[in-house]
């Protein structure tokens, strides 16, 4: 793997350390279904879209466009 690779593993085993922290459980829990599952993943999803409209906004104010 390459560098880049393993700093992403490590960020994930962080992840679910921090969960297990938090919530008492890993992703193997089964107290969720199908359908919360994905509202998770969807609501997720959109956080990173706001995270990502703002640094492309704040790149374009550097680059004045």
């Amino acid at each position: 793997m390459s560098m880049i690779e393993d700093l992403v593993c490590s960020d994930i085993r962080q992840r679910a350390e921090t969960g297990m922290k938090k919530y008492g459980t890993t992703m193997e829990r089964s107290d969720l279904t199908e359908i919360q599952r994905l509202q998770h993943a969807y609501e997720e999803a959109l956080d990173l879209a706001v995270y990502l409209k703002r640094l492309i906004n704040d790149k374009n104010k550097l680059i004045g466009e």
